[in-house]
């Protein structure tokens, strides 16, 4: 286990270096389009946000934090990437089947869809996106250990 003092902050400090450059934008999502829930829910079978079966990961729900800060997503220093808090609402999350799934998502390197919630009914579809890393580390904003995730943007070149 890898302690830090705040994610954010790390975050926000290797951003600084580069301080020149614009914050990053939310990611482009795949279509201006606006889904429903019944639309989302033909792929993300669940209200979870870490969708899986048989240990597979299927499919990614995200806010960036906008309505549920116990999950503070965010972008790193471009859009293409992200860093996903992993599967636990309270308490310390540990190697559940949703983290599990997540981190064998590293070894397979297969792609899985990411739907971002704009208020309620309302989900934009940011493309694909692969697990590339993960650790678990504490977060002084949450107090809690969390499993933290790097998701790259399939399809396209990343630095």
């Amino acid at each position: 286990m890898k302690a830090i003092g705040s994610l954010q902050q790390k975050e926000r400090e290797q951003r600084g270096a580069q301080s020149s450059r614009p914050a990053p934008q939310i990611p482009k999502p795949l279509s201006d389009e606006i889904l429903s829930w019944a639309e989302v829910n033909r792929t993300h079978r669940i209200r979870n946000g870490v969708y899986q079966r048989n240990g597979r990961l299927i499919s990614l729900l995200t806010d960036f934090g906008r309505i549920n800060p116990c999950y503070p997503d965010c972008i790193a220093d471009t859009e293409d990437t992200i860093y996903y808090t992993g599967d636990g609402r309270r308490g310390d999350q540990y190697l559940n089947p949703g983290n599990r799934a997540l981190l064998a998502a590293i070894e397979s390197g297969h792609a899985v869809p990411l739907f971002n919630k704009l208020s309620v009914g309302r989900w934009q579809h940011m493309g694909f996106w692969r697990v590339v890393e993960g650790r678990q580390v504490f977060s002084e904003q949450e107090n809690r250990m969390l499993w933290r995730f790097t998701l790259k943007r399939a399809g396209r070149k990343t630095r």
